[in-house]
């Protein structure tokens, strides 16, 4: 059964220990096409957050989400043309979308205490017999089972995670709704 509440009317708390999802960095650090109406939700949720001395928990299949997406973003946007990603990842035009993509990682990083992914403890059969389904994303089963297993409140903004059995804080309306 799903605990979701909306960040917006969330008293934070010293005790409380939030994973935030990639979407919410994205939308917070990202470039104006990650920015929705609820990037300032969520950083408004950030600050308050700091503000309450809260522990954010980060992992890397969090920190890789971030940084591949807005790689793979730059190099959609790019006017030049590189037939392949790698192409473009090789080349002189990569270097200063890498170092603004860091520097961006680096800001995370400064907020968040790393912890690991859960992984060797893992059920990983029943997440492959979820994933085979078809209906839910890998990477996205593993950040539930890392928050059932430290007992972290996840935040994100993804409608994916309805029915994940974590608390959720969130501002989206569709996992709001019952």
């Amino acid at each position: 059964m799903n605990r979701v509440y909306d960040i917006r009317s969330h008293f934070f708390s010293k005790n409380d220990r939030l994973f935030l999802d990639a979407n919410i960095w994205l939308s917070v650090y990202g470039p104006l096409a990650f920015k929705r109406t609820s990037a300032t939700v969520y950083s408004k949720a950030i600050r308050d957050i700091r503000l309450a001395g809260c522990s954010l928990f980060l992992d890397a299949l969090i920190l890789s989400e971030f940084i591949n997406v807005l790689a793979r973003w730059e190099y959609r946007q790019t006017p030049l043309k590189f037939k392949t990603f790698k192409q473009f990842r090789q080349s002189a035009a990569f270097k200063p979308v890498a170092q603004d993509i860091a520097n961006n990682a680096r800001r995370i990083l400064k907020q968040s205490h790393r912890c690991d992914s859960c992984f060797p403890g893992l059920d990983i059969e029943t997440v492959l017999c979820e994933f085979e389904k078809g209906n839910s994303d890998f990477n996205d089963q593993v950040l539930c089972e890392i928050c059932k297993e430290k007992g972290f409140t996840l935040v994100t903004d993804d409608p994916d995670f309805s029915g994940s059995g974590v608390t959720i804080l969130t501002a989206n309306s569709r996992l709001l709704s019952p």
